[in-house]
């Protein structure tokens, strides 16, 4: 074997020890949302159906099988939120011993950052957006004059696919700071191509709400904030780094006799 094989061969045992240190915190975690998902259901029927709707709606099951998938739902929630900081350490495991020394403390210090990013992503979403999209919803049903019937798995489901890739997206300056740390980035790059970045937005925006303007504009707003704001980090970094290498070229220069020491 050569050595290129051997250390692809290494590359790809660690990679399994990684997923395999995730794949354990999730169906530990997965174990511990079923055990706590009773308790999380019935706060989330008063709290929206009453706070949101300000009034007391029933949640259906149409099948038997149906409270089963919810209670499940509930656990792989649990469990992807409890899983993340893990499985972002075993990432940052995978990838410093090809960082610098520097760049392993800045890149381990973004995995509270990402956390953070994520429950405030969570809670902006069923905060704010959701209330409002249930609200909307329920005056349009009013409108037509049909009396709301509301089965408790898709009710749920509901929830989720709106409020789940809201907090996904609020990981996007974790991911550039990553990428600029990683130099694969530039803020020149995300400045020059904010127009492009905005359509994306717009186009994710419209895809984790229903389609009407006024949703897709509550969840378009706060992305290109986080992608204004995610490019005042950049630079921040990238001015910092770029110090960082020329205070280590003057100090190899002073050491090989090229520039008188700054002593």
């Amino acid at each position: 074997m050569t050595d290129r094989e051997q250390n692809w061969t290494e590359h790809l045992s660690e990679l399994r020890v990684r997923i395999l240190w995730v794949l354990t915190a999730f169906v530990t975690t997965l174990i511990i949302g079923l055990v706590f998902a009773r308790p999380i259901i019935h706060f989330l029927k008063e709290d929206i159906l009453e706070g949101a709707l300000g009034e007391q709606l029933e949640l259906n099951i149409f099948s038997p099988g149906e409270a089963l998938s919810i209670y499940m739902q509930f656990a792989f929630v649990v469990a992807v939120t409890l899983t993340l900081p893990v499985a972002l350490y075993q990432a940052w495991c995978f990838v410093q011993p090809g960082l610098m020394p520097r760049e392993r403390k800045a890149t381990l210090s973004y995995i509270p950052l990402a956390v953070i990013l994520f429950l405030l992503g969570l809670c902006f979403g069923y905060y704010w957006i959701f209330p409002f999209l249930l609200r909307f919803m329920s005056s349009l049903s009013a409108s037509l004059g049909a009396t709301e019937t509301y089965g408790m798995y898709e009710f749920f489901r509901f929830l989720f696919r709106v409020v789940f890739p809201i907090a996904f997206l609020f990981e996007l300056p974790v991911l550039i700071l990553f990428l600029t740390r990683l130099r694969i980035l530039k803020p020149d790059l995300l400045r020059k191509g904010r127009r492009f970045a905005y359509l994306v937005l717009v186009v994710v925006a419209a895809l984790v709400t229903p389609p009407d303007f006024v949703s897709n504009i509550l969840v378009t707003l706060p992305l290109i904030l986080l992608y204004e704001f995610s490019i005042l980090l950049s630079a921040r970094i990238y001015r910092r780094m770029k110090a960082e290498e020329e205070a280590e070229e003057r100090r190899w220069a002073e050491k090989e006799g090229r520039l008188p020491s700054s002593d």
